[in-house]
């Protein structure tokens, strides 16, 4: 990634980080799935008599977008990367005993705690500092191996490959460095991810973001900054997540999935008719309602993110 040494994030607003954030990601995200493109079932969906035939086959208007941890794979990333970077002495003993913690809570609450991903975010970031990418980039192939393939849920795997199967493209979007998700993505077949952006400089992590985690309202940013700029239709896309923090992302699209929903967002689903999947009891969940049209605006108002990447990517 390169140097962005310029950005102040602690200047801006809330609102102006998360679109920092998105526009870094989306930028990032695309340039890995343009490398990607160089180099069972858990849960089908209900009875198609109960439901219109979703993903729709060849709307190549239509992109499916995943959240990661205890959506796509049990846990969390970052905890993950963190074991195998212990493994290869990378930090001691009680740092790994904070990692254990916060993945411990992550387990039991369901929940993303943002002073849990405060500390682990700094955590991962003074632990790499450093480090070059091309570095974390292979090892994270061997810890994808080691300790992330196996925990992958076959349900939602099988919901993404649908996707491909019908032609489009499937993106993850995590609050975990870009570089973690783009290996998982690959070794999923996935085009390609969108997560954190660490800075860095001649190919080397400086220890600081660019903008903010990819998390909450930046995660809709991102997506809409993508959308526009892959000239997708949000109302025909599709949205995962097990998080009631991603409420602002599944709301954009026009097939929003709660998937292994922590409570806020079982109860937001139901009220809202959004489809429901869990797969964390080996059971199927009731199908709740057909999906509301949400996100008929988010093109547009996503326009000004949008011309932002184009114009820095020039």
């Amino acid at each position: 990634m390169a140097a962005l040494g310029w950005l102040t994030p602690r200047r801006r607003s809330a609102t102006a980080r998360s679109v920092l954030a998105g526009e870094a990601s989306a930028e990032a995200a695309r340039k890995s799935s343009q490398e990607l493109e160089e180099l069972a079932h858990d849960a089908a969906p209900d009875a198609p008599d109960q439901e219109p035939e979703f993903p729709v086959l060849g709307d190549e208007k239509a992109a499916a977008f995943f959240d990661l941890d205890n959506t796509v794979m049990q846990g969390a990333a970052l905890f993950h990367f963190g074991r195998g970077l212990y493994k290869r002495k990378f930090f001691e003993t009680r740092d790994l005993a904070r990692f254990a913690w916060q993945q411990a809570w992550f387990r039991l609450a369901g929940v993303e705690d943002p002073e849990h991903m405060q500390d682990a975010r700094d955590s991962a970031l003074s632990i790499v500092k450093g480090h070059r990418v091309a570095e974390l980039m292979s090892i994270g192939e061997e810890i994808y191996d080691e300790y992330m393939a196996e925990r992958i849920w076959p349900g939602t795997r099988a919901l993404a490959q649908a996707h491909l199967d019908a032609g489009q493209k499937v993106w993850l979007v995590t609050a975990a460095p870009v570089e973690i998700a783009t290996v998982i993505a690959r070794r999923l077949g996935l085009t390609g991810a969108l997560g954190t952006v660490a800075e860095s400089v001649d190919g080397v992590y400086t220890g600081k973001l660019v903008g903010e985690p990819l998390h909450g309202p930046a995660k809709a940013e991102a997506v809409r900054a993508l959308a526009t700029a892959e000239g997708l239709d949000l109302s025909r896309c599709a949205a995962y997540s097990d998080s009631h923090n991603d409420i602002p992302m599944l709301s954009l699209v026009g097939h929003p999935y709660a998937i292994n929903p922590d409570t806020k967002l079982r109860k937001h689903a139901r009220t809202f008719e959004w489809r429901l999947r869990d797969y964390r009891t080996a059971r199927k969940a009731a199908k709740v309602g057909i999906p509301a049209a949400a996100g008929v605006g988010a093109v547009a108002g996503g326009t000004a993110a949008a011309i932002a990447l184009h114009r820095r990517r020039r």
